[in-house]
């Protein structure tokens, strides 16, 4: 019996990527995953364009608003949650369908996560300084400010693993304790999926991102986006990012117009496809480009060489 299928589908926002997905579900009896880091919040259904409830009736689909607003939802947590959504469509039998336009989901699904990024030399330069004309003691008093847990976990003396727990929240915001902790391998190999990258004409992806945006308005973003204001969630989080939030809140906030507001999200939107573009096209090469009226077939095709 051979191995379910797995299809990894990629592209810019309103490329049609969820149309696809859908197909193939209908088409393989497959399971539809979440890799769009703004459709994994419950909060914003119609402002990230998530699968509305008809189309989720229509295929399973799996990792999509699952998470409150108020969490940063990473990129390790994740890769968790998708591995074990892989391994229970698998163990089903069923074909599994990756979609979405997040670039750090795909690398990290089929590249693992390395322990640490590098801490830039100058982070590390100033930290190296520092102990040479401190000592220890000054740079344990610091680590202890922002990282509690991770110094103390440490000997006081420990000038190695101190400097660098230190360089690595410095560089990066974050414990190196988090960072060891979504250290993992791969969660598929992509050498065995179909992978594709949807690549609409760039005046008809505009076109779509707008015509997309206003029937969000139309759906009810607007309300959407004023409770989660309503919320008094930090600015920092993911979710009050997502293309339209900002500017929307800025509205309620008598600051801009509505058709500001309106012209924001859209400008923000289009500037972030091609974005993504460049990331997938330098990160993830061996993702096939398609045009979106060729991708069901590119991906037959992808499937039938797997099957060789």
């Amino acid at each position: 019996m051979s191995e379910p299928a797995t299809i990894l589908i990629a592209g810019p926002t309103a490329s049609g990527k969820s149309a696809l997905a859908l197909a193939l579900a209908e088409k393989l009896g497959g399971v539809i995953i979440n890799a769009d880091s703004m459709q994994v919040y419950r909060d914003l259904r119609i402002i990230t364009a998530r699968p509305s409830p008809a189309e989720e009736r229509q295929a399973p689909h799996r990792l999509y608003g699952r998470i409150d607003a108020a969490e940063n939802y990473s990129v390790g947590r994740w890769c968790t949650d998708a591995a074990a959504t892989l391994a229970t469509t698998k163990r089903y039998g069923r074909a599994a369908i990756v979609v979405g336009g997040t670039g750090l989901y795909f690398k990290a699904l089929t590249q693992g996560i390395a322990a640490v990024p590098p801490v830039p030399a100058e982070v590390r330069e100033a930290v190296r300084a520092r102990l040479a004309a401190e000592g220890v003691a000054a740079l344990h008093g610091e680590l202890k400010r922002h990282d509690p847990v991770a110094a103390a976990r440490l000997m006081p003396g420990d000038r190695s693993r101190i400097t660098r727990a230190l360089e690595v929240v410095l560089a990066t915001g974050r414990s190196l304790l988090e960072w060891h902790a979504e250290n993992r391998p791969a969660g598929l190999d992509a050498a065995r999926a179909a992978k594709i990258f949807l690549a609409p004409e760039r005046e008809t992806l505009h076109r779509r991102i707008d015509e997309r945006f206003e029937a969000m308005m139309a759906a009810g973003a607007m309300e959407e986006v004023h409770a989660l204001a309503q919320r008094g969630l930090d600015p920092a989080l993911p979710a009050m990012k997502a293309h339209g939030v900002p500017w929307l809140i800025r509205h309620f906030a008598d600051e801009i117009t509505l058709a500001e507001a309106i012209e924001g999200g859209k400008r923000d939107t289009r500037q972030y496809t091609k974005r993504q573009a460049t990331w997938f096209r330098n990160q993830l090469p061996e993702f096939a480009w398609v045009a979106p009226d060729n991708a069901l077939a590119a991906v037959e095709a992808q499937l039938r060489q797997l099957a060789d």
